[in-house]
């Protein structure tokens, strides 16, 4: 028999915020000690009252706008009572039955065909503390507690490990052109949850849910999706029952394994939190978050394929991430029409990005500012260098930082453009490389090439090529017609 899947997923992703989500501790996971960035609101203690932090909400709706969603004009905060002890305070703050944004949708392309996934809803929520588990014993880290979290639920039109990732990849695009979450799996800023039944296909009964937890990078969206897909399967064919529970991803032996029974809403016990008010999104505050909008990846694309007459796979390379859009568009706009558009980027996806891998080195803390490689690419333009200085240059303008002018006046690599003294060159490696002349003579115009190279090495890389071909094509010429 042949089963399909239907998969819904649930994506936890931190918000970029100062502080927390309900209390004034820093929001910064990374630079401090264990158990340094908390207060009485984030350690649960007794008495001690939250606020809400108004720039996690204005991130949400922002997200929520992004996903197509409708905005609540009216929302609240509900406990979720639960306890674990990466719980403080036995009950998380969460949304319920009136969160913030809700009905959306999510336009992405899987394996080049267009689909549509249904966006239940998006709501806010504190984060837990973090457990550390090692030589038998358990530790908490409080730094966490009270992080802001946007909770982003798919409606169950997902079917298969492909739709899962396209959907994950397209969705931590939007949030980083956002600018309200990293989105960084490794790091745990993003975190998912798939919700997998399996059913014989053209049933109209869907199958029992399972729940996958614990899955922390792309890679393993797939693997724990496919493998749990052959676990169900598996079981129904044997004529087993599947039962609704949690499982987690075993990264170390790439298998799902039960955790628990699967939690239902009553479990969790939902009513208002009493201590933080009801929130009423009017239309002044609605309008002034839909200001901030950014263009959004899919738009950008267009919009650059279009009008700098990229192409297209270039476009959506350049477009992945919003810092290198930005940087490419500061490019063409300090060139200003003097460069085309298609050399620019040719320049930053393939010599910027090289320098960029090597060193590990983010957009953000390139060494090479917009104007500094616009003035590279203006000299190359006007032919005071050739192409393999120019990345020679552009190598020596990440490492240190000098400008090219510079660096290409310190060093002496302005490129040779003298006929008379290039002719004496070739004229040169002609005498000296008389069995390759022959060649070419002979019809081998593939020699060519490898008499070029020689020229440019004699010349350190300086000549200007194309005046060094024309050259030795007359000078070939003349030999042949002796």
């Amino acid at each position: 028999m042949e089963y399909i899947a239907t998969i819904g997923m649930e994506v936890h992703a931190e918000i970029l915020t100062q502080t927390k989500m309900f209390c004034p501790c820093p929001n910064d996971l990374t630079a401090a000690g264990p158990n340094t960035h908390t207060c009485p609101v984030c350690l649960g203690m007794p008495g001690a009252l939250p606020t809400i932090n108004r720039t996690a909400v204005e991130a949400t709706i922002l997200t929520g706008m992004a996903l197509n969603c409708s905005i609540a004009e009216f929302t609240k905060f509900d406990r979720k009572n639960y306890f674990y002890p990466d719980l403080a305070k036995g009950y998380q703050v969460s949304q319920y039955d009136l969160p913030l944004c809700s009905n959306g949708h999510l336009d992405v392309l899987v394996d080049g065909e267009p689909r549509r996934f249904g966006i239940r809803r998006v709501h806010l929520e504190e984060d837990t503390a973090r457990l550390v588990h090692g030589n038998g014993v358990s530790l908490i880290d409080f730094n966490r507690s009270g992080v802001p979290l946007m909770e982003i639920v798919t409606e169950a039109d997902l079917h298969s490990p492909e739709d899962a990732h396209a959907y994950l990849t397209k969705l931590r695009q939007i949030l980083r052109y956002l600018g309200v979450s990293t989105g960084n799996m490794d790091e745990g800023a993003m975190r998912c949850e798939a919700n997998i039944s399996v059913s014989p296909k053209g049933s109209s009964v869907l199958g029992t849910r399972v729940e996958i937890k614990n899955i922390n990078s792309f890679r393993s969206v797939r693997q724990a999706i496919a493998y749990e897909f052959e676990r169900q399967v598996r079981v129904l064919e044997e004529g087993g029952r599947l039962q609704q529970v949690t499982m987690g991803w075993d990264e170390n032996n790439l298998r799902t394994v039960f955790q628990r029974s699967k939690e239902g809403a009553e479990d969790y016990r939902y009513f208002p939190e009493p201590d933080l008010p009801p929130l009423t999104i009017d239309e002044h505050w609605f309008k002034s978050i839909q200001g901030r909008m950014p263009e959004l990846p899919d738009a950008r694309c267009a919009r650059v394929t279009e009008q700098y007459g990229l192409r297209t796979a270039d476009a959506e390379l350049l477009t992945q991430d919003r810092l290198v859009a930005d940087y490419y568009e500061d490019v063409v706009r300090v060139c200003d029409k003097k460069i085309a558009p298609q050399t620019v980027a040719n320049w930053v996806l393939v010599e910027l990005f090289r320098l960029l891998s090597e060193t590990n080195t983010e957009i953000a803390r390139c060494p090479v500012s917009p104007a500094a490689l616009a003035e590279l690419l203006g000299l190359l333009t006007a032919e005071t260098i050739n192409g393999t200085t120019a990345k020679e240059v552009l190598s020596e303008m990440f490492r240190s930082g000098k400008g090219a002018a510079e660096i290409v006046e310190a060093r002496g690599l302005s490129q040779i453009s003298d006929a008379d003294a290039l002719r004496t060159v070739v004229l040169q490696v002609l005498e000296q490389h008389s069995g390759p002349v022959q060649q070419y003579l002979a019809g081998k115009s593939q020699v060519m090439g490898f008499l070029v190279g020689q020229v440019m090495r004699q010349t350190r890389g300086k000549a200007n090529v194309a005046l060094v071909t024309d050259i030795l094509r007359q000078a070939l010429a003349e030999r042949n017609q002796a």
